[in-house]
This record gives structure tokens, C-alpha cells and sequence, in this order.
């Protein structure tokens, strides 16, 4: 079994938010896979389904970004899983806007869901990253972050999060160096 979950904050007011596309990744793979009804579990949303042949539980935190790890370290503690069972999909000011980018562990890039994230479980948990660039200047970080996807970009971010949920097969394989490529040329094409 494998834990995937998916970064934002809860409500409304969020959900277009940059910093909520992980939320928006794991409802699109929800609903590509035929995943069961959201239910409320581990102070969160759960879902759970089957991809590849492989039970997967998509979870979205209602704990608010920088309390993520609360909901994540719940989940693994109850199913008896280590971090690596853990795929966290989350945005990444560090890639260009729509690049996607998947390694097991790596640094937190100041992303205070995934500093939460580490101080529950430690390092060792697979990332989704997935770009939403960077405004240009630090003190624009904050706005462009907690800012919604501008009406230019709903279609790429529609693309992308499309071939999130396509090529989600090879996430569950473990074939990080797969998926992203396949990503990439879904992207293209």
C-alpha cells in the first residue's frame, strides 16, 4: 500500500491558490481512477482505489500547509508504513511553471508543508514536485504563492494535472525517471 498526498490548504478561498496544486493533483487522479468516495480520516480527505494493481490511499490534509505532517504521520503510523510508502505531490517555486519533477527525498526549499513533513517522518519520502515558477523577487513570494493560477494558465495546469493522472502508474512502480518523461511528452503533444 502507498500513501499519496497532496499539499494545500483547506477551503474554498484556496482552492485555485498555487501553493493548493497538490490538492488539485491527487482530485484529478482520484477521479481518473475511479478512486471511492472522499471520506474523513487522519485530520484530513481520504480516497482510497487501486492503481497498477496497487492499493493507494490519496490524502489531503485539512491540518493547513505547515501542519501537514500531522495528517501524513497518522496515516502511515495506521497502516504500519515507513516514509517510503509516502509520495507527496506539492508545488515548487524552483521549477518553471508547469515541469514536473519526482526523486525520493531531497530538501525542503523553504516549503513549510514539507519542513512539516520532515519533522514527523524524516527525509526519507518520495516528492511530486510540481513547478509553479518563481515571481522574480523574494518579497513577490507570499502573493505569488498564495496567489490563484491566472485565467492565461488554466489550460496548461489542466494539461499537466491530465497527465499527472495518466502517467500515475509509473509513480506507483516506482519509476520516478518514467513518469516525469512520460509527463513531459503528454505535455508536448
Amino acid at each position: 500500500m502507498q500513501i499519496w498526498t497532496g499539499l494545500g490548504n483547506p477551503g474554498p478561498k484556496y482552492s485555485l491558490h498555487r501553493h493548493n496544486v497538490g490538492f488539485m493533483a491527487v482530485d484529478v487522479i482520484a477521479e481518473m481512477h475511479d478512486f471511492g468516495p472522499v471520506q474523513k480520516k487522519f485530520q484530513g480527505w481520504v480516497q482510497e482505489g487501486t492503481i497498477g494493481g496497487e492499493k493507494v490511499l490519496l490524502l489531503k490534509p485539512a491540518t493547513f500547509m505547515n501542519e501537514s505532517g500531522r495528517s501524513a504521520g497518522e496515516a502511515l503510523r495506521f497502516y504500519k508504513l515507513g516514509p517510503e510508502a509516502l509520495t507527496v505531490l506539492h508545488d515548487e517555486l524552483d521549477l518553471a511553471p508547469f515541469k514536473v519533477k519526482a526523486r525520493m527525498g531531497g530538501g525542503l526549499a523553504g516549503h513549510n508543508g514539507l519542513k512539516s513533513i520532515d519533522q514527523h517522518l524524516g527525509p526519507d519520502f518520495r516528492r511530486v514536485r510540481i513547478g509553479i515558477g518563481h515571481p522574480g523577487h523574494k518579497e513577490r513570494v507570499n502573493g505569488h504563492v498564495l496567489g490563484n493560477f491566472a485565467k492565461a494558465e488554466m489550460d496548461d495546469l489542466v494539461d499537466m494535472l491530465a497527465a499527472i493522472g495518466s502517467e500515475a502508474d509509473w509513480l506507483v512502480k516506482g519509476d520516478n525517471e518514467r513518469f516525469m518523461s512520460d509527463v513531459a511528452l503528454r505535455q508536448q503533444g
